[in-house]
């Protein structure tokens, strides 16, 4: 392999993960291809306006319908972007086999500045709480970079409590998670006060991307951070830095567009307002996935404006 993944792994990884990552979209032309130029160019956008990094072939970035060489191709889109911003790359890898997500990593990884792998819980097969946790350690144990976990149920079918979570986050080589389980429940804020300070919990939900950091949380990997980008990178950073009246304000004026643009299957609306900006050329998905319909393109988009209007237009507000 080259790259920084020549170097040997250590005993305990320090990637930091603190701040707003976005899992960007993957753009598709007006052929259906993955529309490089567009990736770059959103990308650049995105780190430019504060993001601490991307994370490529995320839920967002449909990368179920993409072939291996598309993939590829996200994560060197990416990995450049992020290369010439001087910021990280987290790419998402996992499958519902042990087997075949340590080969993704690999694959993917390779040759590349990748700081972690996002890992989600193996879906569908549903295997018990203490299969997941001896599929992670097994990946970790041989994967080029460390692992972020990622619990969300509702896709998986599989739900981790917080003892399988805290088993997890013993591992010098799981450095982080990516937890989406609806709500800042209990099992969250145990896992938020008692987990070691290695362990970095990122929100996943994009509502709950203020409370989660206010009680301890590293930061999030949020979709609705492609709209607005600089307000979900100043909500993350007042959390972070424990003002929560300012975190509060941001979050209760973001929250109808965190609300809209999940009001349909995800990433449709996104890609709905971003084509219609002009940052994307088209506003396709892969089958199954359609796209979304022109009236919620049209509220998520009033909605940006307003608040951009509210904050001095500092929410790169670009509708066309």
């Amino acid at each position: 392999m080259g790259g920084r993944h020549d170097v040997a792994m250590s005993t305990m990884d320090s990637t930091d993960l603190h701040g707003l990552w976005v899992p960007i979209v993957t753009p598709f032309d007006s052929h259906g291809d993955v529309d490089i130029a567009s990736l770059q160019q959103l990308a650049q956008r995105i780190l430019a306006e504060g993001a601490s990094g991307l994370v490529a072939l995320g839920t967002t970035g449909e990368p179920a319908t993409l072939t291996a060489e598309e993939r590829r191709r996200v994560v060197e889109t990416c990995d450049r972007a992020c290369q010439e911003a001087d910021r990280k790359l987290i790419v998402g890898a996992g499958t519902n086999s042990t087997r075949g997500t340590i080969e993704e990593i690999e694959h993917l990884t390779a040759g590349t500045s990748a700081a972690a792998a996002l890992v989600v819980v193996p879906y569908y097969t549903r295997p018990s709480e203490q299969a997941v946790v001896e599929h992670f350690a097994a990946i970790a144990a041989t994967s080029p970079v460390p692992l972020v976990a990622y619990n969300v149920p509702y896709r998986t079918g599989r739900a981790l409590g917080a003892p399988a979570l805290l088993k997890m986050s013993d591992h010098p080589r799981i450095i982080g998670l990516k937890q989406a389980v609806g709500a800042l429940d209990i099992d969250t804020l145990d896992l938020l006060a008692r987990s070691g300070p290695d362990f970095q919990i990122l929100a996943g939900d994009d509502a709950f991307i203020a409370p989660t950091v206010l009680m301890g949380g590293a930061g999030a990997i949020a979709a609705a951070a492609h709209i607005c980008t600089p307000l979900f990178v100043a909500m993350t950073a007042r959390a972070l830095a424990g003002d929560r009246s300012r975190a509060s304000e941001l979050a209760a004026a973001l929250l109808p567009l965190v609300t809209l643009g999940f009001s349909e299957p995800n990433p449709a609306v996104w890609k709905g307002a971003l084509a219609r900006q002009g940052q994307i050329a088209t506003d396709g998905l892969r089958r199954p996935m359609t796209p979304a319909s022109t009236a919620t393109v049209d509220r998520l988009l009033d909605a940006a404006s307003h608040i951009a209007e509210r904050f001095d237009g500092n929410a790169s507000d670009r509708r066309s």
